[in-house]
Order: C-alpha cells, then structure tokens, then sequence
C-alpha cells in the first residue's frame, strides 16, 4: 500500500499556518503519557477502528487526518489500515514524535516510562540469554528458546509488526487510566 507521508516540519508549519489539523496518536498509553504531540488524541493501535475513527469524524473525511506515533513505524500500519478501510486522506508523520520534537512542536511531558521498542530489546535479549544459559545447563532442548526468539524478530522484520511488542503493549505496567491520558476507548 502506499502510505501518504508528512515530514514533522511540514505538519508543524501547516498548524502554524491554522490548516485543518486533527493528529492522532497510535502508541500505547503508557508512552503517550509519557510525553505527545501537543493535540495529539490518543488511539492505541491495537484499539484502532479505522470505520469508528471515520464516523467520528463527522463528514470530514476530505480532511487529512495524521496519524504518528514514537519514529513513524506504527503510524504507516495505523495508515495502511485507514487505507484497507477506504479512507485514502490518513497522512503518517515521518520521524514521528522524535522528529516532531525535533522540529520545535510543542509536547507535553508525564510520567517517564520504557519505551515499548526498548522493553522488546530487553525481554527479547532476556529470554534469548535464558535460553542459552539453560540450553547449557540443563538440556539442549532449552535452545529451541533462542531460536524461536530470532524467528519472531526475522518475522518482525520482514513484516513490521512484533508479536512480542503487542503482548508487552497489554502488560498491567503499560496500562493507564484513561482518564488521565485522554484516550479513546
């Protein structure tokens, strides 16, 4: 599919230029409390319902709507579905909030929290080691550990979606109330 794309100092000089501007935010609440796009509406990807998010809309679907989230991976999947769902007007941040900062758009800073990318490095690093240590140890069967580990990373790599990132994203400690974070669930 072919993603539209906007580079964060393109969106940020159409909303100083008062342009439509309507930004949504597709990581998990935990990293959006950390610290978003000021105006960013918070709609974890695993929650995405592009139809809903359409309707909600109200007519304005000739509007661009932007989509962002940590470095730009998961806004083009978030894009890729508005796409699948007929609404060719979903526009990807490149860099995402990085870039956006980087930029000079205005954030807002919470709670510091793990970024989703590193708690994949660390439970990935984790059990591969586990495996390893085991598989020496106690009985090569243990090895079998690594290797599904290295399968699910060459899989996330050649599809750009992590298995393990989206079981972390509904771990109890990358959980918020929603209230204080103004998601949309």
């Amino acid at each position: 599919m072919n993603v539209k794309t906007i580079t964060a100092g393109e969106l940020l000089a159409l909303r100083n230029a008062g342009g439509p501007f309507e930004v949504i935010d597709v990581r998990t609440p935990v990293e959006y409390r950390a610290v978003h796009a000021r105006g960013a509406r918070l709609v974890p990807l695993d929650q995405l319902d592009p139809q809903a998010e359409l309707s909600a809309r109200n007519g304005r679907s000739s509007e661009p709507l932007y989509v962002i989230c940590r470095s730009g991976s998961r806004a083009k999947q978030a894009c890729e579905r508005f796409l699948a769902a007929g609404f060719d007007n979903a526009v990807a941040v490149e860099g995402g909030t990085l870039a956006w900062e980087q930029a000079g758009g205005a954030v807002e800073h919470g709670r510091a929290a793990v970024s989703l990318e590193r708690q994949v490095r660390i439970a990935a690093g984790s059990l591969v080691l586990a495996g390893a240590v085991l598989a020496l140890a106690l009985s090569s069967w243990f090895a079998l550990l690594p290797a599904a580990i290295g399968a699910g990373l060459i899989f996330a790599g050649v599809t750009d979606t992590c298995g393990m990132g989206l079981l972390l994203a509904r771990m109890p400690w990358n959980q918020v109330d929603c209230g204080t974070t103004g998601c949309s669930r």
